[in-house]
């Protein structure tokens, strides 16, 4: 019995032993952010002999879309005054980080993304080198440009002199705005593919922002109308499309009797931070303009298009925007009311060069 024990013993320490080691190697790839890329699931279909993305799982935490910005925008000030400096993009920060952990964001990223723009900007390697052998950096760069292509860049916006008056500003920076104007307030959570049973039994592919009958919608993005009217889940929705195709946002269950703003009609360019529409709870009926919905909410979604195949049906791609809509919180657009027409308008317009290239390339078409 006492040798067994003895054996039992030495067994034990060596397992304690090699954990430890484990452990202690870990902790050095963690810190020094040398990892092996890992696998995961990607579907591709294609069309003809074109390929093109058929899912995204767009995981990307709160925080590590943060720090990616900050480095963005904080490298690009630094470039204006410096020619040499090196500017580094935040998807491909993004996109690197998400193809060394398949797609997932654990703790300690963070940091890791930190560390990888820091080795960036003093030119210690490059975005080529550190990818070079990475099988799926490529897909991650693709999906992750279609998710937030249109978030951040430069633009022209109002702001307000210390005479009181009003005057454009140039920037940089996060152009894209929360889809809830400034000033009125909503609850959330992530119900991102939470059971729907209304018509038949499906996920719950969008977000949904509570709130008070009438509060101005904005558009998140700029973009054209794609689809407006009466949708029997959505109720009163409308559907914008980004300039480059890739986003179709989706605004539903807009205020009964009054659900959008003047004018909009199918085919109308509206700019980031536009009001586009009123809170409200229509829908999940056949029949037009009828509040079904109990809460008073603000759906909104984002479908991803690689293909005009994935548009409607079966291929369709939407992804969680819970952090997306936290991220979004830092830039929300300031609006007054008409007191005759009684609607809501932005007080700050903004210029944004997506727009601007949009319509030039319609005149050139002839179709303005």
């Amino acid at each position: 019995m006492q040798y067994l024990k003895k054996i039992r013993n030495a067994i034990l320490v060596e397992s304690i032993l090699l954990v430890s080691l484990y452990s202690v190697f870990m902790t050095d790839i963690l810190k020094e952010g040398i990892g092996v890329e890992q696998t995961q699931a990607i579907e591709v279909g294609s069309v003809g002999e074109r390929e093109y993305i058929k899912w995204v799982d767009f995981n990307v935490s709160y925080e590590a879309l943060c720090e990616a910005y900050r480095w963005d925008v904080e490298t690009y000030e630094e470039t204006l005054e410096d020619k040499d400096a090196v500017h580094v993009g935040w998807i491909e920060l993004l996109a690197y980080t998400a193809a060394r952990h398949g797609g997932e964001f654990p703790s300690g990223t963070v940091s890791e993304i930190a560390r990888t723009a820091e080795k960036l900007k003093t030119g210690e390697t490059t975005m080529q080198e550190l990818t070079g052998d990475m099988k799926y950096y490529a897909y991650y760069l693709e999906a992750y440009r279609a998710v937030l292509g249109g978030f951040v860049g430069e633009y022209e916006i109002q702001k307000e002199t210390e005479e009181g008056g009003v005057e454009w500003k140039k920037c940089y920076g996060l152009k894209a705005f929360s889809p809830i104007a400034k000033g009125f307030e909503y609850s959330d959570y992530d119900d991102f593919g939470a059971a729907r049973s209304y018509g038949y039994s499906r996920p719950h592919l969008g977000h949904d922002m509570v709130g008070q009958i009438g509060t101005p919608v904005v558009a998140i993005e700029s973009g054209y109308v794609e689809a407006i009217g009466w949708n029997q889940y959505g109720g009163w929705r409308l559907g914008i499309r980004s300039f480059d195709g890739k986003r179709y946002y989706y605004y539903a269950h807009l205020r009964q009797n009054f659900p959008y703003y003047k004018g909009l009609e199918e085919g109308s360019v509206v700019t980031a931070g536009q009001v586009i529409g009123y809170m409200g709870h229509t829908g999940y009926s056949k029949t037009e303009n009828v509040n079904n919905i109990k809460v008073v909410h603000l759906h909104w979604g984002l479908q991803l298009i690689f293909d005009e195949s994935q548009k409607e049906g079966n291929n369709e791609i939407w992804i969680d925007c819970y952090n997306l809509t936290r991220f979004l919180y830092k830039n929300r657009s300031e609006t007054a009311k008409d007191a005759e027409t009684k609607e809501w308008y932005r007080i700050y317009e903004m210029k944004d060069p997506a727009v601007e290239k949009y319509m030039e390339g319609k005149k050139e078409k002839g179709s303005l």
